[in-house]
């Protein structure tokens, strides 16, 4: 890995175009580390070029064998306009309009729907690149593989290395658009009471400058409940910091490290196994299951099967609303709430990218997070079963089932697509949707089918009865534009063929990809926590009750975010 390899990512957020410019050699100019390299969001602007390749990793296919018949195992690539208009049908059918409440929920808490966004960010960056190779208003056709392979490259490590979290040191902190610390623990934005509460809540929030985070991924910033989980992350290592003092003592990079290695046990341990088929997770750590997927250790790269589609599973368990604290969700006993649930629109407005604001008319924007806003992370993580309640008001502690409905709100996403600079109109439209963006981006990035990746694995195909079982308007956007039948997205595919397995995990083809990209790429990482045999009960942290650290509510515990 390069040396000068992007740390921080600022303003950045999905769905805009991500650029490098002379931002580095400024930062270098300024006495930042030799390490530090910053890329950030240049609206308006084409990438064009310069020193991407020593400053970004590779993406590439984990199928070799589809890539190399291009078209054979894909959508048609003509007529692209027949594809393009059957793909936003499918997509505009996924997203539900009116969902009865709770019919969609899964046994799954919340938490692993952010929990999947946090790995996500701290794997990849940036799968719109340019106007050559992102999605365009000019006409999709799909892009030959060796030209993606080409093109499309990656912001961030393919290691679970938390450099979204770190960024590039303590000795960058204080330099523009850097990650602050004191010492060795970062700095926490404690917060003020700005607004009348019924019941203020002990809580934090991230570091500030004019409401931005100064945080190592500006996506991390785009919703409350990812917020919430990075500051925990913010806080789990300024807690090993402390606990490295009553042990013995330690340096910044020793905290780091178990933090990173927790990190990383935990996203396999709990994470991957209640997500995915713990068979397949079991049986690629103990070698039973032959992986296709081996990145080399010098040379890794992100499978586009996984960034492209199958672990964008995670929309479908997204919720319209959360039972989120005690004053908005469930009330705490002998006190009163003020609404029922958290809903999208304030869970995007009280962010960095949504401006700190509340989402009516006239408001004021506040400097950090209102002392009414911190997660209750027990309601998200299913540590605290939902209340007794004859009119069931608050289902919001589970997520939705992965399956192929998406809830109503990610129908037209509120923090993106929203500045006239960074692309068309047409094709700041199309990155609101959420459900047409995933399709038509599989389309244009050469994914191959679900079908043809079921073939790679040995796995029987989804059958058209299958596919459209569920009825209703998905069903009659398949049975409108058979291609999809024969040749199905392998995003849609992925979510049908968990949804036909009851929407609790995904199924055989999910799980592969997903368990064999998280697991490779920690393989491949001589410093993860597989290759060092870290093990979490022997030589891990220990929480105030003297147990260890191995699930996700033992991770919040440990930070002080969970009771």
């Amino acid at each position: 890995m390069a040396d000068d390899f992007p740390r921080v990512l600022v303003d950045l957020r999905h769905g805009e175009h991500v650029v490098t410019d002379e931002i580095a050699q400024a930062q270098q100019d300024a006495a930042a580390p030799e390490s530090a390299s910053v890329a950030r969001t240049v609206v308006g602007e084409e990438f064009t070029g310069g020193r991407i390749t020593e400053i970004s990793t590779p993406f590439g296919y984990m199928f070799a064998e589809p890539a190399d018949v291009f078209p054979v195992a894909h959508l048609a690539a003509e007529p692209s306009e027949q594809v393009v208009r059957a793909l936003k049908a499918l997509g505009t059918a996924m997203v539900e309009q009116d969902p009865v409440d709770g019919a969609g929920d899964s046994d799954l808490p919340p938490i692993l729907t952010y929990w999947g966004q946090f790995v996500d960010h701290d794997l990849t960056a940036n799968t719109d690149r340019d106007n050559d190779i992102s999605i365009t208003g000019d006409g999709l056709r799909p892009l030959r593989p060796q030209q993606v392979v080409e093109q499309l490259r990656n912001l961030r490590e393919p290691r679970l290395n938390l450099d979204s979290l770190y960024g590039n040191g303590p000795k960058a902190s204080g330099l523009p658009d850097q990650v602050p610390y004191e010492d060795d623990k970062f700095v926490i934005t404690e917060q003020d009471g700005l607004t009348p509460t019924p019941t203020p809540i002990r809580g934090a929030d991230l570091p500030r400058r004019d409401r931005k985070a100064q945080i190592g991924d500006g996506r991390n910033d785009e919703n409350l409940v990812v917020a919430q989980l990075h500051l925990a992350f913010l806080k789990f290592h300024n807690n090993v910091v402390r606990w490295l003092v009553g042990h013995g003592g330690g340096s910044f990079e020793r905290a780091r490290e178990l933090t990173t290695w927790h990190y990383q046990q935990v996203t396999v341990e709990d994470f991957l196994k209640r997500v995915a088929d713990p068979a397949v997770v079991e049986g690629l750590l103990d070698g039973s299951v032959s992986p296709v997927f081996q990145p080399d250790e010098e040379d890794p790269f992100m499978p586009l099967e996984f960034s492209i589609a199958a672990y964008r599973f995670g929309h479908s368990m997204v919720r319209g609303a959360y039972d989120w604290n005690q004053n908005f969700g469930a009330p705490a006993p002998g006190q009163t709430n003020t609404i029922d649930r958290a809903g999208f629109s304030f869970l995007f407005s009280f962010t960095g990218n949504g401006g700190l604001t509340l989402p009516f008319p006239g408001a004021e924007p506040n400097p950090t997070l209102p002392d009414n806003w911190p997660a209750q992370f027990e309601r998200l993580t299913g540590a605290e079963a939902a209340p007794d309640d004859p009119e069931d008001r608050f289902p919001a502690r589970l997520a939705r089932k992965i399956d192929t409905h998406l809830a109503p709100p990610l129908a037209v996403l509120l923090n993106e697509g929203n500045d006239p600079r960074t692309a068309s109109q047409q094709v700041r439209r199309l990155l609101k949707r959420l459900a047409v963006r995933n399709l038509l981006r599989g389309y244009r990035l050469a994914i191959p089918t679900g079908q043809a990746v079921a073939a790679q694995l040995g796995i029987a195909p989804l059958t058209t009865a299958q596919l459209t079982g569920g009825g209703g308007a998905i069903a009659d956007a398949l049975l409108d534009n058979p291609e999809l039948l024969r040749d199905t997205p392998l995003w849609f595919y992925v979510l049908r063929e968990a949804e036909l397995g009851g929407g609790n995990r995904l199924g055989p083809v999910g799980s592969r990809i997903v368990a064999e990209t998280i697991i490779g790429q920690l393989r491949a990482d001589p410093r993860s926590y597989l290759r060092t045999g870290f093990d979490p009960v022997a030589s891990g942290v220990t929480k105030a009750d003297g147990g260890p650290v191995r699930t996700i509510v033992d991770f919040l515990q440990f930070a002080d975010m969970h009771p």
